[in-house]
């Protein structure tokens, strides 16, 4: 099976008066080079109507032709073409800027036309002190402001900055932006299960033994020490988006895919997430790689890389069971890995079925559970099951089903975007959303912290620790 429909991006709801000048802060980063311009490219191929004003913001000292530059090979790694495109690259404007600086960001401010947002592609702790300089500004009406993950370091630092965003903006003019959840195979759950039969009357304690949701990679640090170092796997990837695809997997259907709706309802399954058995102990374990060879390459030790503080015990991996509290999904463990310089790489949802109760005498062969595999790369469905195999028709085989999920128009970065400029805050996180994510983590990592769950070792290239393996 295989679905072609690529699909156009999603009308929003009608909220007014769309942005009219995006300010990237910290415009020279990686970030804005490698994921926001050619989302953003995308975006304007995919709209040639629409005409925004672009500010680039930052402390280093380019001049207005080496931005253009940059805006120019962003958009051409997306093969970005059009007459939106154009105006952007025609008009695109960059200020040398201090984010900590309420006068630099005034004037930054006063170069926007019409409604602005402010994408604050910044370390966490400077996004923190640029947000405390905005209170001393004069924001335009309607001012969006964009955060990146992770949305502070605990609960209590989610619940501070929330209450400094609230100072400056309204609810609905704040993104905590989660660019997993712009992956087109992420936002196929809500189709998968809200609009097939087959499957949501069966997603449920009765009928599911566990949910599994991994994304286990082969790269090692990449040169990132200086922010994985003091994140880890837990907060690069637990804590923020697996815990939003959990969210999805286990919500009630809302009553639309609209900002209100669909928020409300990954609210209230985050509020119901705890760990398994309510033991946060027992529910997390952590390991870190040390020297080995994954293909070609040869990684070192994770303590050996450049930048890292070895005294930090940073987790290069992280596994945590939790459970969600509601009368569906009440007992069933739900498994939450990701982590680097792993021998394969893993990226999916596999929800496992219970065993059928009985299986007639007669038929032979090994008997599996069902298993539904939501892959995200490649974006795929597959459906595992036992059939009747070939050649001895009582002997039992293994079938797959699989749908291949046709790609989205526009990247993540380019939905993140789009939710941005529509000022639809559909797939961004609410704040009672982020405190909820970080009221789970924190209990976990406080057992890590006081030393009751051991940080372990694994060789770069394995599967993990070998006695994690099942």
């Amino acid at each position: 099976m295989e679905n072609t429909s690529a699909g156009t991006p999603r009308e929003p709801e009608d909220r007014g008066e769309a942005v009219g000048t995006l300010v990237i802060l910290g415009a020279t980063g990686d970030l804005t080079s490698r994921l926001l311009l050619p989302g953003l490219g995308r975006l304007l191929t995919e709209q040639p109507q629409r005409r925004l004003h672009l500010i680039g913001a930052d402390l280093a000292p380019l001049e207005a032709q080496q931005w253009a530059e940059t805006v120019r090979a962003a958009f051409g790694s997306v093969d970005a073409t059009g007459p939106a495109v154009d105006h952007v690259l025609a008009h695109a404007e960059y200020l040398v800027t201090d984010a900590s600086s309420a006068e630099d960001l005034q004037q930054v401010l006063a170069s926007a036309a019409g409604i602005p947002a402010l994408y604050f592609a910044l370390p966490p702790a400077v996004t923190a002190q640029a947000i405390e300089a905005l209170h001393q500004v004069d924001l335009p009406a309607g001012t969006v402001l964009a955060l990146e993950k992770p949305f502070g370091v605990d609960r209590a630092s989610a619940a501070a900055l929330n209450r400094r965003l609230a100072s400056l903006v309204e609810e609905d003019q704040v993104f905590r932006v989660d660019h997993f959840l712009g992956k087109s195979t992420v936002l196929n759950i809500l189709g998968l299960r809200f609009a097939n039969y087959l499957f949501e009357p069966l997603l449920n304690r009765d009928h599911v033994a566990k949910v599994e949701i991994v994304y286990d990679e082969q790269l090692g640090l990449e040169n990132r020490a200086g922010y994985y170092d003091r994140a880890g796997a837990m907060i690069d990837m637990i804590q923020s988006h697996l815990l939003q695809v959990m969210a999805l997997t286990t919500m009630d259907a809302p009553q639309s895919v609209h900002a209100t709706d669909l928020r409300a309802a990954k609210t209230e399954a985050l509020r119901a997430v705890r760990p398994f058995g309510g033991d946060p102990v027992t529910a997390g374990r952590r390991a870190r790689y040390t020297a080995g060879i994954i293909g070609d390459r040869r990684l070192p030790s994770y303590t050996d890389e450049n930048g890292v503080d070895p005294e930090r015990d940073t987790e290069t991996l992280a596994e945590v069971t939790l459970e969600s509290t509601t009368w569906r999904w009440a007992g069933v463990p739900f498994i939450l890995r990701s982590g680097k310089a792993l021998g394969a790489a893993r990226r999916e949802i596999a929800i496992t079925f219970r065993q059928v109760p009985h299986l007639p005498a007669g038929l032979d062969g090994h008997l599996e559970p069902t298993v539904l595999r939501i892959c995200l790369k490649p974006d795929a469905m597959v459906l595992e099951l036992n059939v009747n195999g070939p050649g001895d028709p009582f002997v039992l085989d293994r079938g797959r089903l699989t749908a291949d999920f046709g790609a989205g128009r526009l990247n993540p970065y380019g939905e993140v975007l789009h939710g941005i400029l529509e000022r639809d805050p559909s797939l961004s996180l609410s704040g009672e959303a982020a405190k909820h994510a970080w009221r789970v983590i924190d209990q976990i990592r406080a057992a890590w912290q006081s030393g009751q769950v051991p940080l372990e070792e694994y060789p770069a290239g394995s599967s993990g620790p070998q006695n994690w393996q099942s």
